[in-house]
């Protein structure tokens, strides 16, 4: 993926400053824009722009309203509830003095990418340190929405091959088709490896737990909900937004499974 090999080379998966197209909205539209994101935090880029034509008959793509707030400092995130964030700290408490090298762990997960733009998370915006105030906070309800379902896994300077799961995917898949070709000779390719996965059923199922201990799978412990907690979420997050910067359609999951592998 050009996504590693910018990484790898360059250290960086951002664009470089200034290499982006200029600003088209001046300072006070920017204030104006950040007060309407605020108003309604999980207002998606999309919804802010349809606002913004309505109150100022000016149109604004939702890309670029994206980047007016990112370069604000409102980014959007997956909204935590009050028992997420009691069990992030709970975690976070317990991890504060670990001796591991964090760079010997291993981060993996699925991850969902549809035929259209919408995927289906709420997110809100806010600023740093906003994480945990009641604004940002909101139940939300788990659900799969159509589209390419792809694992994959990243060290610190490596990445495993991207897999495209076709279908459900319950505990014995997991096992056949994503541990036993895929997760599991990428770890025995990095000795020392620390394994980490998220609390998903098809994870956490004993048949899958008595896998990874024959194998000898060191785990991290992980809490729910906690993908931002995860490097490899914000990998996701990349691709995503670059499979939206492409404008040209995509008539089927097979498309876009290929044009995912381009990127």
């Amino acid at each position: 993926m050009r996504v590693s090999k910018q990484w790898t080379d360059e250290g960086r998966t951002a664009r470089k400053f200034g290499s982006g197209p200029q600003n088209v909205t001046s300072a006070p539209d920017d204030r104006r824009l950040v007060r309407m994101a605020q108003t309604d935090r999980t207002a998606s880029s999309r919804q802010l722009a349809a606002q913004w034509s309505t109150a100022t008959g000016v149109s604004l793509c939702a890309s670029s309203i994206q980047r007016r707030l990112l370069q604000r400092g409102l980014r959007a995130r997956i909204p935590l509830t009050q028992n997420h964030r009691h069990l992030r700290l709970q975690w976070a408490n317990v991890h504060r003095s670990w001796r591991a090298d964090w760079q010997q762990v291993v981060f993996s997960d699925e991850s969902r990418f549809n035929l259209w733009h919408h995927d289906g998370r709420i997110r809100v915006r806010r600023y740093a340190g906003e994480r945990h105030i009641p604004e940002c906070i909101i139940e939300r309800h788990s659900g799969r929405t159509p589209g390419v379902m792809v694992w994959g896994a990243i060290a610190y300077h490596e990445r495993s091959q991207l897999l495209r799961i076709v279908g459900n995917l319950n505990s014995t898949r997991y096992i056949n088709e994503v541990l036993q070709p895929q997760a599991i000779p990428f770890l025995q390719g990095l000795p020392g490896a620390v394994f980490q996965q998220d609390n998903a059923r098809p994870h956490v199922a004993k048949t899958v737990e008595s896998y990874l201990d024959s194998q000898q799978v060191q785990l991290l412990p992980w809490p729910a909900y906690s993908p931002d907690m995860s490097p490899i979420e914000h990998v996701w997050d990349i691709v995503g937004e670059r499979l939206a910067r492409d404008l040209r359609p995509v008539v089927s999951t097979d498309e876009l499974w290929l044009r995912i592998q381009t990127i």
